[in-house]
């Protein structure tokens, strides 16, 4: 059923959308890595600061936290938290568009210019309904526009800072280019998965490359042991449970003639069960004695980043799912089937208090679209609209004392 102030909050994301869109390409073009959003923070916090918020600086001169509260009411409310993340990926743009990166090798290709737009959407179609005196209920609603989530950091340092501190209940969006523009994608429990940062260093004898037998070829060993995970880890876990390792960087030597004395190999451990989690760890362990043994090297594997996954609350969805409905209608209500590899850091926030994740379909035809972590990814900017009075709608239903939704 739709609410009677969904009418006035559909016109108030239409009145602040050019503004969304703005928002949303100025962070585009000028694109900033993570644990360096410094002029990210600065311009959401002078743009927060004009249009009246409460704002403060996160730690270190990255991030950002802002309090909206009813006019007439401040105190009466709880607190509904709403999680955007600010940093970009070093990836080169090959996108030709007017607003296309600044920075040589940094571009957003995770979308989170447009989770920050989402949430800068929502938060301003509901201080213009508050100004308006349009708001139905008094409400609390919390902005955190987090830095460095693809390192895994900084959800954890904005919540050292008090980022989640009285929040009753936590939301967040995902931006997703499987899905066209008005497709919504939830899921109870699991979304994505576990995920260790993992650290291996082959300490061998070097050499002259003519003569490798005088040698303890650290980069024979490497390539064995990286034979070795994508072989027998599968091979060793249950068929039914999901495990994936990747190495994505081999770090060795510096001439062509000239057998190094150390390779470093840097991947990443995803899971979906805690228990396959630790036998997996140990059977990769297990497989570096094994080559470090055949091939007369020292083998070092450590693990460390790890990015619990993001489980989220049934009721929380449910919030979601009905702020969603009269957005995009029954026919824009997708379930997720299975949980994603990947890993999102909005998880730590899940271990202080409920909340939950959706996907937002991004792609004018997703048959077409570029995916995620790409050079040429991009979205239909209609979706910051729609992601900005989901999230807006989740805040008032949330606030409704007559509502039933987790919030007693």
């Amino acid at each position: 059923m739709t609410a009677q102030w969904q009418p006035l909050l559909h016109a108030a994301v239409g009145d602040v959308f050019e503004r969304v869109v703005a928002i949303r390409r100025r962070l585009h073009a000028h694109p900033e890595p993570s644990g360096e959003e410094y002029d990210t923070s600065l311009y959401l916090y002078q743009l927060l600061d004009s249009c009246g918020f409460h704002v403060r600086m996160g730690p270190e001169g990255v991030g950002v936290l802002t309090e909206l509260r009813s006019p007439a009411q401040p105190n009466a409310a709880r607190c509904i938290a709403l999680r955007a993340d600010i940093d970009a990926l070093r990836i080169h743009e090959e996108n030709d568009s007017p607003y296309r990166s600044q920075t040589p090798g940094i571009m957003h290709a995770c979308g989170h210019d447009a989770h920050t737009a989402v949430v800068m959407g929502a938060l301003l179609a509901l201080r213009r309904l508050g100004e308006g005196g349009n708001l139905p209920y008094p409400i609390h609603a919390r902005g955190i526009f987090q830095p460095a989530e693809e390192t895994c950091e900084g959800a954890c340092r904005m919540i050292e800072v008090g980022a989640i501190e009285g929040a009753d209940v936590i939301l967040s969006t995902h931006v997703d280019p499987t899905r066209t523009v008005g497709q919504i994608g939830f899921r109870t429990g699991a979304l994505t998965a576990n995920c260790d940062e993992m650290r291996i260093v082959i300490d061998g004898r070097g050499g002259h490359a003519a003569r490798p037998h005088e040698t303890s070829d650290p980069i024979a060993a490497a390539a064995q042991l990286i034979n070795a995970l994508y072989l027998f880890v599968p091979r060793a876990t249950d068929s039914q449970e999901a495990v994936v390792v990747t190495i994505a960087q081999v770090l060795a030597g510096h001439n062509a003639n000239v057998i190094p004395e150390r390779v470093e190999l840097r991947g990443t451990l995803r899971t979906l069960n805690s228990k396959v989690r630790e036998q997996t760890m140990a059977h990769v362990r297990h497989l570096s004695a094994s080559v470090a043994n055949m091939s007369q090297t020292r083998i070092e594997t450590v693990f460390s980043r790890s990015c619990r996954s993001v489980v989220n609350d049934g009721a929380m969805i449910e919030l979601l799912r009905a702020a969603a409905q009269p957005v995009v209608g029954g026919n824009g209500l997708q379930n997720i089937a299975q949980p994603s590899m990947g890993s999102e850091d909005f998880a730590f926030y899940l271990a202080h208090t409920p909340g939950a994740m959706i996907r937002l379909g991004c792609a004018a035809d997703s048959q077409t679209a570029s995916p995620l972590h790409s050079p040429t990814f991009e979205i239909d900017e209609r979706c910051l609209a729609i992601g900005a009075e989901i999230l807006a709608g989740a805040v008032l239903r949330w606030s409704d004392p007559q509502a039933s939704n987790g919030n007693e």
